[in-house]
């Protein structure tokens, strides 16, 4: 069935496991997205929950709002992959998002990258320079069960970034390659552990965590609304429902939406 969704060479499918749950892999060469191969397959037969992509090349790759990511072939982590629970409040959905964004951070953070931080939703910073691009894609199943693909894009090896003076990868910053393979199984490895906490309904350490390591908390900083109107404010967290909260020079607190606000720094 594979070879109807895309044009591509496939490597091998094979599995790893981790925390005593076994997750098939499928290795491809070139794709145009890891994230719609993956929703293509879910659409054409029941896919195992844990289901992993990977790429060498993605020739369209997508983060946050349609930006384009692009990415050098074989020097990145490109991965996606499918997650099904039932949820029990819609709240489930944010936490999935922050659960994904703080096991890339411990695994950036394992492997002494300095400084690592995450940019309200989910991009991983280390010294204000975007690493790690996070892209969740949710479908709701008989009223109650998620089916989210996760994709996941690591700058690791690559060293050239034209025109995104924001961009850097692990490579750049600590001047070492990293093996590719490996860096995917532990920011697996760390993501199945938050996994079973968010089933389980046992949400605190995911909340404090991501907010220990939320950029420019408590830090006054310039942001931009959707209307292009520049503001001073002041994060003061992320709610359950996904919005950043801003303390305004009124002493008041806004929620803003993905698409409502910009951070600038």
């Amino acid at each position: 069935m594979y070879q109807k969704l895309s044009l591509f060479l496939m490597l091998n499918i094979t599995l790893i496991s981790h925390t005593n749950c076994y997750m098939k892999l499928i290795k491809l060469d070139a794709i145009d997205s890891t994230n719609d191969f993956l929703k293509k397959a879910a659409r054409q037969e029941t896919l195992e929950n844990f289901t992993v992509v990977t790429a060498q090349n993605q020739t369209k790759g997508k983060g946050q709002m349609g930006a384009i990511w692009n990415s050098e072939s074989g020097k990145n982590l490109i991965m996606s992959f499918l997650v099904r629970f039932t949820f029990e409040s819609i709240e489930a959905i944010f936490l999935l998002n922050a659960a994904v964004a703080l096991a890339v951070a411990e695994t950036l953070q394992e492997l002494s990258i300095p400084n690592i931080s995450i940019k309200w939703p989910n991009d991983i910073l280390s010294d204000s320079k975007k690493v790690c691009g996070i892209l969740i894609e949710n479908s709701f199943k008989n009223g109650v069960e998620i089916e989210s693909i996760i994709g996941i894009g690591i700058n690791v090896n690559q060293q050239s970034f034209e025109n995104l003076p924001k961009a850097s990868s692990l490579a750049r910053i600590t001047q070492k390659e990293y093996d590719v393979d490996a860096l995917r199984d532990r920011v697996l490895f760390h993501f199945q552990k938050h996994y079973v906490k968010i089933v389980s309904s046992n949400s605190a350490y995911i909340w404090e965590n991501y907010h220990a390591l939320l950029f420019k908390i408590n830090v006054p900083m310039p942001f931009e609304d959707a209307f292009q109107q520049r503001f001073m404010g002041i994060i003061k967290g992320v709610s359950t429902d996904g919005t950043l909260q801003v303390l305004l020079e009124n002493d008041s607190i806004a929620s803003f939406g993905i698409k409502e606000i910009q951070l600038l720094y």
